[in-house]
């Protein structure tokens, strides 16, 4: 059976935190995850995730407090701060019973200096993961989206984390970003299988409900399933007309 967890990033956005995980729970989601959930205090999140059962599977470190600022990590320059993002993150999620932290590479050309900079903050951020229980994500995003990107394929991921050795750096593996950028999501899927940490879905072009589009989920998921992944789907796309409206796709899904 396919297990989805709601990305709260992008799903009931008119609640609040916490009532958007007690949503999520009401709708049928096995699981959790946010982006930037820093504006609400850790009890009140911990007591919503308690109250209903559900893990929170990952939430990102801050986007860094300059204009157009889309993380840090993969930025030379500012080292300090991207590692005081990577400390509030974990501690937040340790905080919150969290699993794991996406730590965002920014937006850097790529080169040496920036991969150096990511290789150096990754390896901090898996050191006190570790201590706390907690996987390391990196996630290739597109330049259609966000512009600049350092991570943005496949491969470049797979580099980061055969550079930085640690057991809890994994990939995020994103359907959407990597189908804009690569495409040929289900041989990317297989070839990196070991080092793919969360998969998340929308549908491509329009970052819609995965029940439209060039992707076929129907048949991609499960053919993931079978490859051995055992881990949530992430639902983190942009409703059509409202989170309720549109959860047909998850529970014709959840028959596959």
């Amino acid at each position: 059976m396919l297990r989805f967890s709601a990305n709260l990033g992008f799903l009931w956005t008119e609640l609040s935190l916490p009532d958007a995980i007690r949503r999520a729970h009401t709708a049928g989601f096995e699981a959790v995850e946010c982006h930037w959930p820093y504006a609400v205090s850790t009890e009140e999140v911990r007591a919503a995730l308690e109250e209903t059962g559900l893990p929170l599977l990952g939430l990102n470190t801050r986007k860094g407090g300059r204009e157009g600022d889309f993380g840090l990590a993969a930025l030379p320059d500012r080292e300090q701060e991207a590692r005081a993002t990577i400390d509030e993150a974990v501690a937040y999620a340790v905080a919150v019973g969290a699993s794991a932290i996406h730590v965002m590479a920014g937006r850097a050309t790529e080169g040496e200096a920036a991969e150096t900079a990511f290789a150096g903050n990754l390896t901090h951020a898996c050191e006190i993961a570790k201590t706390n229980n907690l996987t390391v994500l990196i996630e290739p995003i597109n330049h259609r989206d966000v512009p600049g990107y350092f991570l943005s394929r496949v491969e470049q991921a797979a580099d980061l984390v055969d550079r930085v050795g640690a057991a809890n750096l994994k990939i995020m593996f994103d359907c959407y970003h990597t189908q804009i950028t690569q495409g040929d999501l289900l041989g990317r899927f297989t070839a990196h299988r070991a080092m793919i940490g969360h998969v998340q879905i929308a549908a491509v072009p329009s970052r819609a409900e995965p029940d439209e589009g060039e992707v076929c989920f129907e048949r991609l998921l499960p053919a993931m399933r079978d490859d051995g992944y055992e881990g949530f789907f992430g639902a983190e796309y942009k409703p059509r007309a409202g989170t309720d409206a549109g959860l047909g796709w998850r529970d014709a899904f959840s028959r596959i």
